[in-house]
């Protein structure tokens, strides 16, 4: 994998471990993180033998949320000029920033995040995006930017009302207050609370270990279709579930299962295709 400033990646077992490295900073979201975000998520699909990721982090916070110095590089947001480019030009920026965050969702791995102390405004929007999200009691979230006087924009008030309750998705958005571990399990945000970092890791380890253990190509079908069916009818979701068995479904991993099943071991499963550019 690259070498990259804002985490650290290490594949073990099928496992990809992405690691926030920067605690001195409360791994808060820089420009670098924006950029690599995404090209390390799409690398880890594309060139490795992850069939499962773990996002955690370093320090006392998982991470603080937007570097406000992304807003105020004026390469980045012009601050003068005409008006209308500069709000277009803005517009285009708040694009490539949800982008970064969608690759949790877009790329066909599993993404389990782990979280410490602090998950706050941009961070939120992050965690919100993966497919799982356990908790260290101390954790606490909250939309920040409601307080600093803006609308969260990354993600956040899109995809956390489809994993909680609108009604306390307004409340939580409108006052900006912090809620913590106990809540977010009770609200069914976290999956799990654990009483510190080192157990909530080592648990989520096993989760992702049992993940990695099952047909890679039955995992991402899951993931496929339970990302389609939240966005789509049940009769949609019916009919895309058909349509996705008759043509990714094959015996060969079933056979495999029921081998491993009769002679009391552990089936081993193909990887999936690397995802290869069109054009190296």
């Amino acid at each position: 994998m690259s070498d990259y400033q804002c985490f650290t990646v290490e594949i073990i077992d099928h496992i990809a471990h992405v690691t926030f490295s920067r605690p001195e900073q409360l791994n808060t979201m820089n420009k670098a993180f924006w950029l690599e975000l995404p090209l390390c998520l799409r690398d880890i699909e594309a060139s490795s033998n992850a069939r499962v990721v773990v996002i955690s982090s370093t320090g006392k916070h998982f991470s603080a949320g937007m570097d406000l110095a992304v807003f105020s590089d004026p390469k980045t947001v012009p601050m003068t000029g005409d008006p209308g480019r500069m709000a277009e030009n803005l517009r285009r920026v708040v694009l490539q920033l949800q982008s970064s965050l969608s690759v949790l969702e877009e790329i066909r791995l599993p993404v389990l995040t782990a979280i410490q102390g602090g998950c706050i405004g941009g961070a939120l929007d992050l965690v919100c995006a993966a497919d799982c999200r356990y908790a260290t009691e101390d954790a606490y979230f909250t939309i920040k930017e409601t307080e600093l006087g803006m609308t969260a924009d990354v993600g956040t008030l899109q995809r956390l009302p489809k994993l909680i309750a609108p009604g306390v998705v307004r409340e939580l958005a409108y006052t900006g207050r912090k809620f913590d571990a106990a809540e977010a399990q009770q609200l069914g945000l976290v999956n799990q609370v654990f009483a510190d970092q080192e157990t909530m890791l080592a648990e989520v380890m096993k989760i992702a270990a049992q993940i990695a253990a099952n047909s890679p190509l039955a995992v991402t079908g899951c993931k496929e279709m339970l990302n389609y069916s939240r966005d789509h009818s049940v009769q949609d979701s019916l009919t895309y579930m058909a349509t996705w068995q008759s043509g990714m479904f094959r015996p060969t991993d079933m056979m495999k299962s029921f081998q491993a099943k009769a002679t009391k071991s552990s089936p081993e499963y193909d990887d999936l295709f690397d995802v290869k550019p069109l054009f190296e």
